[in-house]
């Protein structure tokens, strides 16, 4: 399944459980010699939700939270029976996450909006190397260069830089700063352009993956720290173009709403 194009392989965990899943997202993550995608993802049982979401990465470290998943989980979830209405929750290593359907003429989910619940702004809980109750273009030194970079975690942590995306050595600078000392448990970065009025273009490294298509928590970071800079309008919707398609982002003084597709490519067994 794929979200904009950010595509893991999801298992259901309903009906089996799986042993040593961060191996396992190595061995079929690999686009040469696996089933490929950006990692492996969990749909699983929940004591406190309809379901659950585990995320790992193709690495085979472990997420705490996957935007363009967890749209794949909820549809997953509704299409295979597990939930059956137009509403369910999902648990998650950030929390429970709130998330509404809508359906496709074959009466199967097309597009999820989910609650990401309110971004977390201060500088030592990121974590990163900054303090203060928030981190707004701060200036970072990665790869002999300074940048301006604005952190928000949306269960996972960001680091947005407003820098023409398409202008951007993506592959190369995206790496430092994933691995930057300032940042203790790695961190996910976008490169963000203003594009139009509440309309922002991003691409986007992911710790653990590289490059993606898309990536949903870093639309959100990206629509926050566009706020946050005085770039975008707070209460707005906020129309995020990645590499794989939109995503709409709305940010209010509660919340992050988060609305995108979800598709099914294909089912299939796997013998281990």
């Amino acid at each position: 399944m794929h979200g904009l194009g950010n595509d893991y392989v999801y298992i259901d965990c309903f009906k089996e459980s799986v042993e040593n899943p961060q191996s396992l997202a190595v061995k079929l993550s690999d686009r040469r010699f696996g089933i490929g995608g950006d990692g492996v993802i969990l749909l699983c049982p929940s004591q406190t939700a309809d379901c659950k979401m585990r995320m790992f990465n193709a690495d085979g470290s472990e997420g705490k939270m996957c935007g363009n998943g967890i749209r794949c989980v909820g549809k997953l979830a509704h299409d295979l029976g597990y939930v059956k209405t137009d509403k369910c929750t999902a648990e998650t290593l950030s929390g429970i996450k709130k998330l509404e359907f809508s359906f496709g003429a074959d009466g199967l989910v097309s597009t999820v909006r989910v609650d990401m619940g309110k971004p977390e702004l201060d500088g030592k809980k990121i974590p990163s190397a900054f303090s203060g109750e928030s981190v707004i273009n701060a200036p970072l030194e990665v790869g002999g260069k300074t940048y301006g970079v604005t952190l928000v975690s949306m269960g996972n942590p960001h680091c947005v830089v407003f820098a023409d995306p398409e202008k951007t050595d993506v592959e190369k600078i995206g790496v430092k700063f994933e691995n930057h000392a300032a940042f203790p448990d790695r961190i996910n970065t976008e490169f963000v352009k203003v594009v139009g009025k509440n309309e922002l273009s991003m691409r986007v490294w992911e710790r653990g993956s590289g490059e993606t298509f898309a990536c949903g928590t870093g639309a959100c970071a990206a629509a926050v720290a566009a706020v946050l800079n005085g770039l975008c309008e707070k209460n707005r919707g906020i129309t995020v173009h990645l590499r794989g398609g939109d995503l709409e982002i709305l940010y209010t003084d509660e919340t992050v709403f988060m609305t995108g597709p979800a598709t099914l490519v294909f089912t299939g067994e796997i013998k281990l």
